[in-house]
């Protein structure tokens, strides 16, 4: 069992029909028939949305998004028509709701890795293979790859886990032109992204996007190399054979898991509240992350 702690009510906006609620954001339509995204300041761990909210992360997370569609601008088409706040809606939406494109989206996860580590570290200690793609022998926790890979996922319902598929299965699924056009954008998205952050000290290890349809035109979809969406490492304390330093949940992750928490991750309990010093924590290695990215300072 797992999903939301406690399931959030969507706030009502006049002319905006509410679509869905996600680990972190609310999905609406406006009367022109566009998607309204809405990141809230929720968390999730272990397949949990948990009780708890980081303060400013649905904002930074936006605005990182927004920062990496101008980056990648020249390689692949984004969703955003807008950040402006549609009329009616509360002012705690402002730096965290984008107008977008309604797309055609494609049901996988589009998975880009250049370093080894999480579920892809776990099929290659079983099978030296991640979604079915052959390594080298003698790579550890956190192992740079010879190349990127590109290793697909379905995507899963809140509260479940995505499943790593072969790039056969999604070109059984969607067909081998578009599962060849994912593979493409994927591993040059990442690649570019990759190389901006290594500029700026972060090693990208990998990243998940998102893709729809806009007629026959592939668009990058959702959020966009983010904390949320990627594994960021510094580059200073990257050490293979253990576990990295990241810019991301691990703070929360590792409260869970410690005694102090007192909760069984394999029970069917939910998590508790996360404390304070775990929620500022956390706050601020997300703003690191935006910082360092940008060069400009959160504010």
């Amino acid at each position: 069992m797992s999903g939301f702690v406690e399931k959030p009510e969507p706030i009502q906006v006049p002319g905006l029909v509410h679509l869905h609620t996600g680990k972190v954001r609310e999905l609406y339509q406006n009367e022109a028939g566009d998607l309204v995204m809405v990141a809230s300041d929720r968390i999730s761990a272990f397949d949990w949305v948990l009780p708890t909210e980081i303060p400013d992360k649905g904002r930074v997370l936006t605005q990182l998004s927004l920062w990496w569609f101008d980056q990648l601008a020249d390689l692949v088409p984004n969703h955003v028509l807008s950040t402006e706040l549609p009329e009616g809606a509360p002012a705690d939406w402002a730096g965290r709701t984008l107008v977008c494109k309604s797309l055609q989206m494609v049901p996988v996860e589009c998975v880009a890795r250049g370093y080894l580590t999480g579920s892809g570290l776990v099929e290659y200690n079983e099978s030296r293979t991640v979604c079915g793609l052959a390594l080298p022998e003698g790579l550890v926790d956190g192992s740079e790859l010879p190349a990127p890979i590109f290793t697909p996922a379905t995507k899963a319902a809140v509260g479940e886990h995505d499943e790593n598929v072969s790039y056969e299965e999604v070109a059984r699924q969607v067909g081998a032109d578009t599962a060849a056009r994912l593979r493409q954008a994927t591993l040059a998205v990442y690649s570019r992204g990759r190389n901006i952050a290594r500029d700026r000290g972060i090693i990208l290890a990998d990243t998940k996007f998102e893709f729809g349809f806009d007629g026959d035109s592939l668009v990058l979809a959702d959020e966009v190399l983010t904390a949320d969406s990627s594994r960021f490492w510094p580059a200073d304390q990257w050490q293979p054979g253990r576990a990295q330093p990241s810019y991301d949940k691990q703070y929360v992750r590792d409260w869970l898991t410690s005694a102090e928490s007192g909760w069984d991750r394999k029970s069917e309990q939910p998590p508790p509240a996360l404390p304070q010093e775990v929620v500022e924590a956390t706050r601020a290695k997300y703003v690191e992350a935006y910082e360092r990215l940008t060069g400009t300072a959160w504010t």
